[in-house]
This record gives structure tokens, sequence and C-alpha cells, in this order.
């Protein structure tokens, strides 16, 4: 019995089929640069921090997130920055930092959230870490930031 008409591809087939790289822009720097401003972003991030000023750690951080297909390693360097801020923060003063950024940053911060959830083991953090700051994120934008961040295709 012949069974490769199964693994047969047929939406190279089809005129309208939609690609992975026509559902959003893609980012217009180059991957190095794109890399570059992570690690400048890294270590701002860490001047904040040692300043002890989690507001703005987290608003460098999530300004201008790397997305699109040939920046994995900016975008784990990235998180990685963002899960060191989160693990900082404590639990107290997580609603004050939620609420100093824009609805923007706060759907982008949603996104590292799930992305983290989605490490295995959950990497470097506590999921209770990660939990708390779901629900104080929830609390402080709605459930539209959870949509939003459901929907919207540009993945970090």
């Amino acid at each position: 019995m012949d069974v490769n008409f199964r693994k047969i591809d047929i939406d190279q087939f089809d005129e309208d089929v939609l690609h992975e790289s026509e559902l959003y822009e893609a980012d217009p720097r180059d991957p190095s640069e794109v890399l570059e401003e992570a690690k400048q972003r890294q270590a701002a991030v860490r001047t904040s921090l040692a300043r002890s000023d989690i507001a703005g750690a987290l608003s460098i951080v999530l300004e201008n997130a790397p997305y699109g297909l040939n920046v994995e390693e900016a975008k784990n360097l990235t998180l990685q920055t963002l899960l060191s801020i989160l693990n900082s923060t404590k639990s107290t003063e997580i609603t004050g930092v939620i609420k100093s950024l824009s609805p923007d940053a706060q759907d982008t911060l949603m996104k590292y959230l799930y992305k983290g959830m989605g490490l295995p083991g959950w990497g470097d953090i506590s999921g209770s870490v990660l939990l708390g700051w779901h629900e104080k994120l929830t609390e402080v934008a709605g459930v539209g930031c959870i949509v939003r961040t459901m929907t919207d295709r540009r993945i970090v």
C-alpha cells in the first residue's frame, strides 16, 4: 500500500497560502545590529538595577523588542535580561512597576512572560515569579493584554 500521498505538502500548490513572512513586516534592522543593541540594553539594565530603578530597567528592555526570523540570539539575550529583572524585583513593588509602563510595554511584557513559561523547566527562574508577574500584570492591564499578546504575530 502506497502511503507517500500523506507526505505531500499540498500548500505548495495553493496560490492563496499564507506564509509566516506575510503576517507582519520583518524587522528592518540587520541581525548583527539587533544583537549589538540587545547587548547595549543589557548593560543599561544592569546600571539601572544597580541604582534599584526597576521600572527604568524594565522600560529599557521592553523598548524596541527584537522580533523576526533571524534574530534568535538577540531574542534570547533580551529574555535573559528581562528574567533577571523579574527575579530581582520584590513582590510588593510589582504593581507599581507595571503601572508605570505604557500599554504597549505591558503587552510586550506579557509576551516575554509567556515565552519564559515556554522554556523547559522555566529556565533560570522560579515558576512562582513568572506567575506572580502574570497575575499582577493581568490585574493592571486587564484580560485585553492577554488577547493582544495571543493575536499579535510578532513573536519576541
